[in-house]
């Protein structure tokens, strides 16, 4: 495959999977005219259509999907032989890219990003916020190394290992010395996460066992907020309790005694079974794994 070939798969996999030309232009640092151009030159050379151009983006013909499946694996490919020689070098250069959530990175991976910096500093470090789902979506398209995700998670296609351990517990604003049930709790004014995250379906699904729809009186994007809201005694909120230790301590919330506790889950590091990890990567675990 020729080198100009290669750039034209490549802003061809970028476009198939943004459907945007222009923002896989500026995933990629260049012109969208640049993008537009090398599809249409693609497609002719293929002699077949890959893409539905409409007002507002593009969707793939059967052709183009065929197409972007079939380069993604060989991209893949092609990146995974590269890894694996880079794996011998020392880190002199290259880049880590990371996808995790907001309160996973505020509470858990900072420490271990600096740390990485003052071992590694030639190395760019570069994370992706999102919930689980998006970030498993970034790691299958080979946007990110490694996704920090809220476990379980089940996907055929993704190997996952556990590295931290945390707890979820119900605080509220003011300091309550009453024993909740499971009926009691749900039947309170509850702020949750939205149900797009795996920390709220792990809740839902514990309550559900148990035969307790919850119906929270907020949902919120932000877990910051939900400290923030039970403090202005908004509602109760269900948080993590490791992520909570300085709220807790100054008092800031109260944590509510729910009985029985909700078992404790795991946080995971998740990469591709199908994918070799770059050097930067099997570091970067390493330091988790001390």
């Amino acid at each position: 495959m020729s080198n100009i070939k290669l750039e034209q798969y490549k802003i061809f996999k970028e476009a198939a999977f943004t459907l945007s030309f222009s923002q896989a232009a500026r995933n990629l640092y260049i012109t969208q005219s640049a993008v537009s151009q090398t599809i249409t030159l693609l497609e002719k050379e293929l002699d077949t259509s890959l893409f539905i151009r409409h007002r507002k983006g593009v969707t793939l013909t059967k052709e183009g999907e065929m197409l972007y499946h079939k380069i993604s694996q060989a991209l893949s490919l092609i990146t995974n032989a590269e890894n694996e020689l880079s794996s011998y070098k020392q880190l002199t250069s290259g880049e880590l890219t990371i996808g995790a959530g907001d309160s996973l990175c505020e509470h858990y991976l900072i420490p271990y990003l600096v740390s990485f910096r003052e071992h590694y500093p030639q190395v760019h470090i570069k994370v992706i916020n999102g919930t689980t789902s998006e970030t498993i979506k970034l790691l299958k398209s080979g946007t990110i190394d490694l996704a920090f995700v809220n476990m379980p998670l089940n996907d055929p296609s993704i190997q996952v290992k556990s590295c931290y351990q945390v707890h979820d517990i119900f605080v509220s604003g003011t300091k309550d010395l009453h024993t909740y049930s499971y009926e009691e709790i749900a039947k309170e004014n509850l702020i949750l996460l939205e149900t797009l995250s795996n920390s709220r379906n792990f809740v839902d699904n514990y309550f559900s066992k148990h035969g307790i729809l919850l119906k929270p009186a907020m949902e919120l994007g932000a877990y910051s907020l939900l400290l923030k809201f039970a403090h202005n005694k908004l509602g109760i909120s269900c948080v993590i309790k490791e992520f909570s230790t300085e709220a807790l301590k100054n008092e800031q919330v109260y944590a509510l005694d729910v009985q029985p506790p909700l078992p404790a889950r795991s946080i995971g590091y998740a990469s591709l079974k199908t994918a070799a990890l770059s050097a930067a990567a099997l570091k970067f675990i390493a330091l988790i794994e001390e």
